[in-house]
Formats: C-alpha cells, structure tokens, sequence
C-alpha cells in the first residue's frame, strides 16, 4: 500500500495517512440524519460512497448508513474495499473525480460508525486486576483464582454505546458505604472513567459454532477506543454476587474512527509471558498472536494524567473473542468487545482514576490548583491512541472523549 497521497497537507507520517484509512460515519451538521461512511484522511472525511460512483466503481456496499453492510461481507470484501480506496486517494489519475468528495473533518458531525449488536467488556490487564484486588481484598489474594486461566468478563448493555463528544448523564442508584448502617439513592458520588480498546466484529458465526484463535482476524473488521465509565459506588454495592450492573450500564463511550486490523499489521506483538499454562483452546504460543503495541493518553481537562501501554495487556483480544464463543455464543455484525482497563505498572500508566488516586487516598492534582479523587460535574475526560505504522510511521485512533453533566433525578 503507498504511503503517498494527492490530498493536500498530508504527509507520509500522518497518524490518518494512506497507510491507516480508518472508517466512520458522518453527516451534514445541519442534517444529522443523512448518514453517510466516511473515510479518515488527513484532516478530511472521504465520502467513499460518493467517491466510488464517481471513479465508477462499485458502492452499493459504501452507499448506507452504517458500517454494518460492509462489515458483514467479511474479510474479502473489507480488503478489496481497502484497497481500492487507497488506490483512490493515492494515484494523482483519481484527484479530479475524489477531491469534491473531501470535506475538513471540522465541519462535519461524526455518529456511532456501525449499529450494535452485543456488548462484551473483559478484564484483562494484570496490572489494574491487581490494583483493585489489593484495594478491595486486602486480606487475600488481589487476583481471584480463575483470572489466569480465562479472560473474566461481562455482558454490557449494547443499548448504552454512545459515541464520542455525548455528554454523560452522572448516573443514579443504590449505594452505601462500609461505614454507613444502609444504603441509599441518589447520584454517584465515585465516578470514574476506564480507558479501553475496543474490537468490533463484522462476519458473523453460527450459534453453537466456536470461533478459534486463528480466525481472529476472519470476523475481526477493526478496532476503537473505549470508554466504560463506572460508577464505583453503585458497582460495589450491587455486583456481589453476580457482577457489574448499573454501576457500568448508564454509558460506554465509543470512538468514531474504525482502524481496519489490516491496518495495525507492524503494531503486532506477543503479550507478556504467562505463568499459567493456559487450555489448548487459548494456547496462542505456535501461532502468530494478537498482541498489540498501542500507546493510550489519557487526559482529565486537558491535562494529561497517564499513559497506558496497551501491549501489556495478559489476554488478548483473539483470546477474549475465542473464550467468548468457546460455549457456542454466537458472533453478530455489530457485536463489540472491549479489552478492559489498560494500565502499566506505574501510577502514571494507569487507565483509571480509582488506580490512580488509590481509591481516593491520593488524588489527582489539576493544574489549576483542583484535585480529583473521582469525576466532578463539568470534567471532561479524553482517551487517545496511537500505534506503529509502516516504515517508522504512527497509525491514529482519534480520540474518544466525554463529558459529565449533573443527574437528572
């Protein structure tokens, strides 16, 4: 794939160059309801529907609303449809046909690029496991017994995915602290954000069907950023025994852009080594795994409060899917997983403010002379990412970012 493009003021490292060409969809600001795909290039969206009639190509799968007809014809179709877009903005024999097709990203409004199916968030960095093991079960093992031997996670509410830039409602209910005699109801007072990398699922599988470790990248279509805001408070009073409930099911942030998997090629690593063997159906150790070398930032107003290293993360994401279906669940277009908190080994590379301020025993200091031991009113929260792109160039994730509004009961 040329890394070179026609399309003016974009360079060869750009982290939206030809060599990265994520997916969206937007619209008119002033007519949100004409959705269109898009492709990120430079600081412009593509209309590839309109692109392709205009070179005369193919669009029936780029002319729709959402990314889902194109997802579901599965990976054939997404790397014909990847290259002939690249071959669209990178041979200078296209420019007259594709440039009236550009609009500055700033003027466009971007929406949740695909319609969700299923919503699944795992738990899969040792790092926060053990944080908030320590905090909440001092007296015993930070890492419950099965967490080595598979990828622990929750069925979310797909109905809650929200795309980045909606305002988050502070969410409502149960809760009650150790010292209080019972709970009560009211707004959270332990908000928190998690940073998150999210993989979404285009060629479906059928019910009672498997999907193995090796065909990851089969049903695969790409990958965004996540943010599964928790409600500390609410969480800790409900999810014994069963797990998370309302503390997490308010809101899930999502990207705009997808990054095609073929996309992260030179991002791929081995995850840090186990010490557990893991079951043969989770054995990644004689294929080429899905480890992945991402760099998250995470901001709070602003400021820059951590940087965690997505690559690393204990299971990874064709583990999380294969644990997923291992029991014949099956796979929809549109079906999201998502990784569960990155955090590294240092308080600066952690991917939540419960980590970072240790439960509030150490808050995080603003440079306007403010603290957060969780989020206010007003906080505006924003994740994000990078990877290695080809011949020494970054592959960009956008950004996922939220703001939190008063309750509204």
């Amino acid at each position: 794939m040329s890394a070179q493009t026609w399309v003016e003021n974009v360079t060869a490292d750009s982290v939206f160059g030809v060599h990265n060409l994520p997916y969206g969809v937007f619209s008119a600001r002033n007519r949100p309801d004409e959705r269109r795909i898009g492709v990120a290039i430079g600081a412009y969206v593509l209309d590839a529907g309109a692109a392709a009639r205009a070179v005369g190509a193919p669009s029936a799968l780029l002319d729709a609303p959402s990314l889902n007809p194109l997802m579901a014809r599965g990976r054939a179709a997404w790397a014909a449809t990847r290259a002939a877009i690249s071959s669209w903005l990178a041979d200078p024999a296209h420019r007259a046909a594709v440039e009236p097709h550009l609009t500055p990203v700033s003027e466009v409004a971007l929406h949740l690029p695909f319609e969700p199916a299923d919503y699944v968030d795992f738990y899969s960095s040792e790092h926060h496991a053990n944080n908030l093991g320590t905090m909440f079960r001092p007296d015993s093992e930070p890492l419950t017994p099965n967490w080595k031997h598979l990828p622990v996670g929750y069925h979310g509410r797909s109905g809650s995915l929200i795309v980045s830039g909606t305002e988050v409602v502070r969410p409502v209910g149960q809760r009650k602290a150790p010292q209080e005699a019972a709970p009560t109801f009211g707004p959270s007072r332990r908000l928190d954000f998690e940073a998150e990398v999210g993989f979404v699922v285009g060629a479906p599988s059928r019910l009672g069907e498997p999907v193995a470790l090796a065909d990851f990248a089969e049903h695969v279509f790409g990958v965004c950023l996540v943010n599964d805001w928790s409600a500390r408070d609410i969480q800790a009073w409900e999810y014994v025994p069963l797990g998370p409930f309302l503390g997490k099911s308010f809101a899930t942030s999502v990207s705009p852009w997808i990054v095609p998997l073929d996309a992260l090629a030179h991002a791929r690593v081995r995850p840090p080594a186990r010490d557990v063997e893991p079951l043969p159906y989770l054995d990644d150790r004689d294929i080429e795994p899905w480890g992945l070398d991402l760099a998250l930032e995470v901001q709070v107003n602003g400021q820059v409060m951590s940087r965690p290293p997505f690559a690393g993360m204990y299971w990874t994401a064709a583990q999380q899917l294969a644990h997923l279906t291992s029991n014949g669940a099956s796979l929809r277009t549109g079906d999201l997983f998502a990784s569960g908190t990155v955090s590294g080994p240092e308080r600066e590379t952690v991917g939540s403010l419960i980590e970072y301020s240790w439960n509030g025993e150490h808050p995080l200091k603003l440079a306007d002379g403010g603290e957060r031991a969780f989020l206010e009113d007003g906080d505006l929260v924003t994740i994000g990412a990078t990877a290695p792109g080809p011949d020494g160039t970054r592959i960009g994730f956008g950004e996922v970012s939220g703001r939190i509004v008063p309750a509204r009961s």
